[in-house]
């Protein structure tokens, strides 16, 4: 008993073969903000901001995240994929990274999409023969015999008899032809008729054709296999000759060129700086060639914010996740419209943008104690909203719209204004406002610029989020908003420090 009550914890040790895979290594998805300027498809700088990235529990801030030196989201090789309202449109890979004022950005290369290869074309079969088949085929070139395999035979060799050869046609031989010498052979027939003697005289042919030859051709020279007289002239000897750099003939040697002939030959560099190092040693000299202690190459990348620099949504995931577009459709396009107008008329207010009310038009009294009034004047027409910004999203599949509307005033400096809304349609048809928010070039510190980059799904849930910027007049942040039953709630921000806290309406 003591030995059976001894063997069961050892027993219960080694209960058999267990998959135990590492769960405390999580799935990661890096959100990042890909900036560039010029064209799209061949942008003249670029760099990768990296945004956030979802270990499976929370939201972390991706500029800092397992940072040795550069964080995670940064590494080498690392590849993103370009996001427009939730469709891929490129690729772009990270080869190295770098600090600007105090952040971590990636350089890299944009890519095409893979495109699936198209389906190969059916060759149409040309080798097959059927006698007793009236339909046409297809036969290689010089295939005389090939269709008449089946008959009797009676038509084969038909095609070989060609018209009789013109005998007053030159004929071009190769350099060291045999048969047109003749040498070393005994007497027989060639394709023309012509006959060759057995002691090695060369017969072009009974006709007496002229037989064009190759320059320098042995076999021309009508001798039996022996050397005999040349056609072409001796080499001069006093005729200098070129040789390339790496020729290791001697300018006296007598295999390059006549006996004792000059010989002209480039010097090399290493020859070259030799020569120099020993007339002074002391004069610095250069070499050709690419040292191989550079590092990776040098990628232009964007300084600062310019004005024309372009903003896109990217993501890294190791997992294939299906496409899911933020793209709403309206059941009614005039809809769209009315929502639009809605929101600029709240965007005016908010900017200050409206006219004063019209005054109340006047009565006046004429002799005759008839009482007129004048027309009212026309109203003026609405102020414009520069840069304004428009996006409808379905961020979840049967959620209804969710509208954004970005747009300043004229001018330029403390004068200049933001309005940044977040909106819904309520059950009555008008504007549920969720986020406004307000501000001017002089506040920018306190209350930065609200500017929509796109719709992303950060928490792999096939739900998107807003991603903003969060610009100040010296720094910036990036947020996410989160709409959900009639809320909008932020999520994440980057940074140490919230720079912004939008008011909710």
């Amino acid at each position: 008993m003591a030995l059976v009550a001894a063997g069961l914890p050892i027993a219960a040790q080694y209960p058999g073969q267990i998959s135990n895979p590492n769960k405390d290594v999580p799935t990661l998805r890096a959100v990042a903000v890909l900036e560039w300027t010029g064209d799209g498809a061949k942008p003249k700088t670029s760099r990768l901001v990296p945004i956030c990235i979802y270990d499976g529990q929370d939201l972390e801030d991706a500029g800092i995240y397992m940072a040795r030196p550069e964080p995670i989201a940064l590494e080498s090789e690392t590849e993103y994929q370009l996001m427009l309202d939730g469709k891929p449109v490129g690729l772009f890979d990270v080869d190295s990274a770098g600090q600007q004022q105090g952040s971590w950005v990636g350089l890299g290369n944009f890519k095409a999409l893979p495109v699936a290869k198209p389906a190969p074309k059916q060759v149409a079969k040309i080798d097959d023969y059927d006698a007793q088949s009236d339909e046409p085929v297809l036969h290689r070139a010089g295939d005389a015999a090939r269709g008449h395999s089946g008959d009797s035979g009676s038509d084969s060799g038909q095609a070989s008899n060609g018209p009789p050869p013109d005998p007053d046609r030159p004929t071009l031989h190769k350099s060291g032809d045999a048969s047109t010498n003749g040498s070393g052979g005994s007497g027989g027939s060639t394709s023309n008729g012509s006959s060759t003697s057995s002691g090695g005289s060369t017969q072009s042919s009974s006709s007496g054709g002229p037989t064009l030859h190759k320059g320098g051709d042995a076999s021309s020279s009508g001798s039996g296999g022996t050397s005999g007289e040349s056609g072409s002239s001796a080499p001069d000897p006093d005729r200098p000759t070129l040789h390339r750099s790496d020729d290791t003939s001697s300018p006296g040697d007598t295999s390059g060129g006549g006996s004792g002939a000059p010989t002209l030959k480039r010097k090399t560099p290493v020859e070259e700086g030799a020569d120099v190092a020993s007339a002074d040693p002391d004069r610095p000299h250069l070499f050709y060639g690419k040292s191989s202690g550079y590092g990776a190459p040098v990628l232009p990348t964007v300084i600062g914010l310019p004005p024309d620099m372009h903003q896109e949504v990217a993501v890294s995931d190791k997992t294939n996740r299906p496409v899911h577009p933020w793209d709403y459709t309206w059941a009614n396009p005039d809809d769209e419209a009315k929502m639009k107008a809605g929101l600029e008329g709240l965007a005016r207010t908010a900017l200050g943008l409206n006219p004063p009310p019209a005054p109340a038009p006047r009565k006046t009294t004429t002799a005759t104690t008839h009482k007129t009034a004048k027309p009212a004047p026309l109203p003026p027409p609405p102020a414009p909203l520069l840069g304004e910004q428009f996006r409808v999203f379905e961020l979840a599949y049967g959620s209804g719209a969710t509208m954004v509307l970005s747009a300043h005033t004229a001018g330029a400096g403390a004068p200049m204004k933001f309005v940044t809304l977040i909106a819904q349609p309520d059950l009555y048809g008008g504007l549920a406002v969720l986020v406004k928010n307000v501000t001017d070039a002089a506040h920018l510190d306190d209350t930065p610029r609200m500017k929509l980059i796109d719709a992303v799904d950060a928490l792999a849930d096939n739900r998107g989020e807003l991603l903003f910027e969060l610009r100040g007049a010296t720094q910036r942040q990036f947020a996410l908003y989160r709409v959900l039953r009639g809320d909008a709630s932020r999520i994440f921000l980057s940074g140490a420090d919230a720079i912004a806290n939008p008011t909710a309406q």
